[in-house]
């Protein structure tokens, strides 16, 4: 019983000396230099949202972001790991897009990392919907229209992806198994390659995202048929949806977001949500959004969490059903 007296009043105490250490930490952090790990090469398709994003934190909390590119592995697996190893107080963040937390732990084993355990979700920034787009020599004005001609055509229509266990590639097979078609999957090194043998008609169609279709669609090049989102997008008003052209579960958005290593303080971790979401709010970088045709998302750190877990969750099933393997 005295030990009991003793123990009690002591890990109340400990309780609430933990507390207040959270709660200095929030107050001081940051004290010293961020690094914001990008798991890829500089000039992505959303480096000039990651620079402005780092710009206006380091301003926001008083010091130096910075990004550091860790490009590598499959999926940008490399620059994950590097965070998931880091110490976890807020000044190693990890600027995520599908691949290292959706994607590749659905497809690639022992990643040095798990999705869930590793890492504390701090705020997602943007989405970006995928769009389908056809070589003009393709007979098929709609999605409809397509299916009909891949289900008379078995194996003559390729579709082109950045890479094997890319995004573009798990909604291709996705649209394969709702459509109940016969196509084949062809992987490039990145978008460039991807889209220069669609235009060259090597390959007959491919998801991607619309600014990197959206030139060569204006041009006439190619053909948009439908935008992989709920509603239109309003720089291709004529375009419909996929809910409007009859797959209404072909959905698929690139997105981003911002984690950290598991065990950051949640007083940390709401401190950056806080910054992060007011920046979002800003017209300057609604506007740089807009150039990639992407929405900001603005959302808790829970928020953040339950969006991944339906991710994966949805991509997990794709990739099972189209028995997609690691090489």
């Amino acid at each position: 019983m005295i030990t009991r007296r003793i123990i009690l009043p002591a890990m109340a105490a400990a309780s609430l000396s933990l507390g207040a250490a959270g709660q200095v930490a929030a107050q001081s952090y940051p004290t010293r230099l961020i690094r914001l790990v990008v798991p890829g090469p500089p000039g992505g398709p959303s480096e000039i949202v990651v620079r402005t994003l780092a710009e206006r934190l380091s301003s926001s909390l008083g010091q130096t972001v910075i990004v550091e590119n860790r490009p590598g592995g499959a999926n940008g697996t490399i620059g994950a790991t590097s965070v998931a190893r880091a110490d976890p107080d807020g000044y190693t963040l990890l600027y995520s897009i599908p691949g290292p937390m959706v994607v590749a732990p659905a497809i690639y084993k022992d990643l040095g990392y798990d999705p869930v355990k590793s890492f504390a979700p701090i705020a997602t920034i943007f989405s970006s919907p995928q769009m389908l787009a056809l070589n003009p020599a393709v007979p098929a004005k709609t999605v409809q229209e397509l299916i009909a001609y891949a289900k008379a055509n078995p194996g003559k229509i390729n579709f082109a992806s950045p890479g094997y266990g890319s995004q573009p590639h798990l909604l291709g097979e996705m649209f394969r198994l709702m459509a109940g078609i016969d196509i084949l999957h062809v992987p490039y090194r990145g978008p460039g390659p991807a889209v220069a043998d669609l235009l060259a008609g090597q390959v007959q169609m491919e998801f991607e995202t619309i600014p990197i279709l959206l030139p060569h669609v204006e041009a006439g090049k190619l053909k948009a048929l439908a935008v992989a989102d709920q509603t239109r997008n309003p720089q291709l008003p004529d375009v419909p949806t996929t809910i409007e052209a009859g797959l209404p579960t072909l959905q698929a958005t690139f997105w981003s977001g911002i984690l950290a290593p598991a065990g950051t303080p949640r007083s940390v971790v709401d401190k950056l949500n806080a910054a992060i979401n007011e920046i979002l709010k800003s017209k300057e970088i609604e506007a740089v959004l807009a150039r990639l045709s992407a929405k900001p998302k603005i959302g808790s750190p829970q928020d953040f969490a339950a969006f991944v877990a339906a991710e994966s969750q949805k991509w997990t099933a794709v990739v099972t059903a189209a028995g997609i393997k690691a090489d």
